[in-house]
């Protein structure tokens, strides 16, 4: 496929070619830079905390220099190489702040090196290290990430833990100094209060109780003035959806949606959006643990494809962000790596099913119907109606049970959830409920069992009585799944939630409901969910496949008993689904175990965030549903039963 480039006037040359021809990108700088900030900060370090050396040339030089600046050089030395090592992760970022940082924090750790540990060789290694920062400035031109008011607490608590640990260091670093046999309590005891700038119990010889409480106030007001600069600092939110970045998707995916299944997705308000130069094409994405993610393929026009990526690529290096993309198609990972010289890797396959061809009927399906008639027996009815088919109260319910039905604290999902339910803006996607009918017997009850027995759920008033008699405030509702528009004659599966109690089945039930349902919806083509590592999967578990590939099945299987990886595989292919491969895009293959946490904490698999009891509730960002109100009273109390 040919793909011309966006914004060239040529429309012949491509981006990556262009990239080429601007001069080579010297990524070795910075990380060399960063490596050698690391070293030289725990020279600093190990010459703050130990004790000089005594048979040293420049120790005569020593003895006409004031009697306070030996403790203040040792405390000047711990406090520059405890900073430099904070400053070599942004150095190896190209973050201009730690480039400025670091030029001023390397001559104080030389005179410091030169002071105290009369280290000739400790200051040549931080002027040589100042040197190249000097000679290389102009690549540490990288803006700062977005930030936000925890990176406050964060610091606090791991700077609190490193100066706790290393004060036991200083304070157990002359041990031919110290006065008597003092136990770990009061060394602790020492540290903690040498940190406030206080005496503790611990008392040394010849002057180095100076030295040590120099050092251990020095930690603590390290630790202090790091903690204020990020609480008071300016905060840079992460970028957001605007609406008139949401109105110009929407017009992109009323003309070109139909061509990626993931292209509503693109429409979570807590993404950012990067759009060609023609405001033809757009990526969206994430920032996560410095990773830019974006997710399927570019949302627009395929001839514009290139002018929206080169605005990513573009962007990333801007912020120094490592690029990467999640879950794009074969079309779209071509275009990738073409443009930008990323590579790519299978991740999964996709399980898409064509309604015409879908059928009950034969061998095959027969687990399935046999488990949609029991249902069906059960006493359960399906609905499926456009999101504008629905009222506000029945909407309204059926997000809190949603919500409610979740069964973990944060919402998972990124490349391939909306995050929302039932906004006015998304009437065209499509809401399939699973109820059960008054009277209905419960599954696994003595009623479903047999005649003249009693059943232990019974109606009461607009809801449902379970055994212990509350009831249910979501009434006869039992099951959700949500689509979101795929073009105009496709959806895709956004969400499937459940009652707990209720019968085994809903989702395959409303799955079911769903594509028989599509047809008089104008639906041709449905997105189930997505299979990672579907095809090893399947291959492993062949007849003569090989070692290896046995060996990664069986790896894969046993992750599955913490992430849904075989679940989701056979439970897609219980309707016969045709598989499309989807990719990861990446840089380089160092940065794939950064990229997976980053997909991970997107996705809602790995949360960073205070324990339960210390957690406060935060306001959303995203724009609220014109339709929500408050519950009422007597809402809260039925929730509350």
């Amino acid at each position: 496929m040919s793909v011309t480039v966006d914004g060239d006037k040529s429309g012949l040359v491509p981006v990556r070619v262009r990239r080429i021809l601007r001069g080579p990108r010297a990524e070795s700088v910075p990380a060399l830079v960063g490596t050698a900030c690391t070293f030289i900060g725990l020279i600093d370090i190990a010459a703050g905390v130990f004790p000089r050396f005594r048979h040293s040339r420049m120790h005569a030089f020593a003895e006409v220099l004031p009697g306070a600046l030996g403790p203040f050089a040792a405390a000047l030395s711990l406090s520059a190489g405890v900073l430099l090592l904070l400053l070599a992760h942004g150095l190896k970022r190209n973050k201009r702040r730690a480039w400025r940082a670091a030029v001023v924090l390397l001559p104080a750790g030389a005179v410091a090196q030169f002071l105290y540990r009369h280290s000739v060789i400790g200051v040549l290694l931080s002027l040589a290290l100042l040197a190249l920062l000097l000679r290389h400035r102009g690549q540490f031109a990288a803006l700062p990430d977005p930030s936000s008011r925890w990176w406050a607490l964060a610091n606090f608590v791991l700077m609190g833990a490193g100066s706790l640990g290393l004060g036991l260091v200083i304070v157990s670093a002359h041990p031919y100094k110290v006065v008597g046999s003092p136990s770990l309590t009061d060394r602790l005891e020492h540290v903690l209060l040498g940190l406030f700038g206080l005496e503790g119990p611990v008392d040394y010889r010849s002057g180095v109780d100076w030295t040590v409480g120099y050092s251990l106030g020095a930690l603590g007001l390290l630790t202090a003035v790091t903690t204020i600069y990020l609480a008071f600092r300016p905060e840079q939110p992460a970028a957001r959806l605007t609406e008139d970045d949401e109105a110009r998707l929407r017009e992109l995916l009323a003309k070109h949606g139909g061509r990626d299944s993931l292209g509503h997705f693109a429409l979570r308000r807590d993404k950012g959006v990067v759009f060609s130069p023609s405001g033809k094409a757009a990526v969206c994405y994430r920032v996560v643990s410095g990773v830019m993610l974006a997710s399927g393929d570019p949302i627009g026009d395929v001839e514009a494809w290139p002018g929206a990526i080169e605005r990513f690529m573009d962007e990333a290096k801007a912020h120094s962000w490592t690029p990467a993309v999640m879950g794009c198609s074969e079309t779209g990972g071509e275009v990738w790596t073409r443009e930008t010289g990323l590579d790519a890797l299978e991740l999964g396959d996709e399980a898409v099913v064509d309604v015409a061809d879908f059928s009950l009927s034969g061998r095959a399906m027969r687990n399935v119907r046999q488990m949609v008639k029991r249902i069906e027996r059960n006493g359960y009815e399906t609905r499926v109606r456009r999101v504008r088919d629905l009222s506000d109260g029945e909407l309204e319910r059926i997000r809190r049970a949603a919500g409610d039905w979740r069964g973990t604290d944060t919402e998972r999902g990124f490349s391939m959830a909306l995050g929302r339910i039932g906004d006015p803006s998304d009437g065209d996607s499509v809401i399939a409920t699973a109820h059960r009918t008054e009277g209905a017997a419960r599954w696994g009850s003595p009623e479903a069992a047999g005649p003249g027995r009693a059943s232990g759920r019974a109606a009461a008033g607009d809801g449902w009585a379970d055994d212990a008699g509350a009831a249910s405030p979501y009434g006869d509702l039992r099951a959700v799944l949500h689509f979101v528009p795929w073009g105009t004659d496709g959806m895709s599966l956004d969400l499937m939630r459940r009652d707990r109690s209720a019968d085994p089945g809903m989702n395959e039930l409303l799955i079911v409901a769903a594509l028989q349902a599509s047809p008089k919806l104008g639906i041709e083509r449905v997105s189930l969910n997505f299979a990672m590592f579907r095809s090893a999967l399947a291959r492993g578990e062949k007849l003569g496949a090989g070692p290896v590939l046995r060996t990664w099945r069986g790896l894969l299987v046993f992750l599955s008993r913490w992430f849904q990886i075989e679940s989701l595989y056979k439970f897609n292919a219980k309707f016969r689904p045709r598989w499309e491969p989807r990719f990861v895009v990446f840089r380089n293959t160092r940065d794939l175990p950064r990229i997976g946490f980053a997909a991970m904490q997107a996705e809602g698999f790995v949360t960073i965030a205070l324990p339960r009891p210390f957690r406060r509730r935060r306001t959303r960002t995203a724009r609220p549903c014109a339709h929500i109100r408050p519950a009422t009273t007597a809402e809260r109390e039925v929730r509350a039963a």
